[in-house]
């Protein structure tokens, strides 16, 4: 289960007469356990579409829908991943992570077992009792996709999750996320700035237009690295050297750059 389908979306900020375009004929369909990235320039529309997915804002034309039903508000099918970690201070990783379950009224047993399993599938189980700020920012995000895991959601949805990470924190947790989309596989839309992050963990990237934003292209990054072994590389400095990576982020660039030129940047 978590497909997830855009069906002809489009999407403005106030009404249609004067307000803003924001997404324009919106068609994108992501299969179950597919990991998509959405790249695009700033202000396209990448995060809107994660949203509509989230079930936080609504289209003004057209239907997002998972599993065959429209998307009308949030839901427990359905997790998202923050650039901000949004861990409460005054909790510790173990009681963060027991949030969501708690509000679910999920009896403390089954909660505590529930809560074991995300902190061994993130490797936090020697920081379970620790407090976010005793945690590097890399630590804290574990904690929040630990969240996220432990409602066992179909979709997870992930807005820039490593933005707000130093350049050696990054590289760890995209090979951690690489690690966990093997181990336990969710259906995953994933919006990135950076097109090596894309290119590195998506199966498909997205390519959106300058505002209104559009589906400009489609990349398949899956059979690529099925056919160059990249799940054996362990490395992630070592995938992007390959010929295979180092094409797809340029080709990926180059289609980038054709926006940036026809708004004249």
């Amino acid at each position: 289960m978590g497909s997830i389908l855009f069906e002809n979306v489009d999407k403005y900020f106030g009404p249609k007469v004067g307000g803003v375009k924001v997404l324009d004929d919106i068609n994108l369909a992501i299969g179950e356990k597919e990991f998509v990235a959405i790249v695009g320039p700033s202000g396209c529309g990448k995060t809107t579409c994660l949203r509509m997915v989230a079930g936080f804002e609504a289209t003004t034309s057209g239907v997002v829908s998972v599993d065959g039903r429209a998307v009308t508000a949030p839901g427990p099918d359905r997790a998202v991943v923050f650039q901000q970690f949004a861990l409460f201070p005054w909790k510790t990783v173990r009681q963060n992570i027991d949030l969501g379950l708690r509000n679910k009224n999920m009896p403390k047993a089954l909660r505590d077992e529930h809560v074991a399993a995300a902190l061994t599938l993130m490797n936090l189980q020697s920081h379970a009792d620790a407090f976010p700020h005793q945690l590097s920012g890399g630590m804290q995000q574990r904690v929040a996709i630990a969240r996220a895991y432990v409602l066992d959601p179909d979709v997870l949805l992930m807005d820039e999750p490593f933005g707000a990470l130093d350049a050696q924190t990054r590289v760890v947790m995209q090979e951690e996320l690489v690690r966990l989309a093997r181990v336990n596989p969710r259906t995953v839309l994933f919006i990135t700035h950076a097109v090596e992050e894309a290119v590195y963990l998506a199966d498909r990237v997205a390519i959106m237009t300058r505002r209104p934003g559009r589906i400009k292209e489609v990349i398949d990054v899956r059979s690529i690295r099925e056919a160059e072994g990249w799940d054996r590389i362990p490395r992630i400095e070592d995938v992007m050297d390959l010929e295979s990576f180092v094409h797809l982020r340029t080709q990926i660039w180059k289609s980038l750059r054709e926006e940036k030129a026809d708004n004249g940047a």
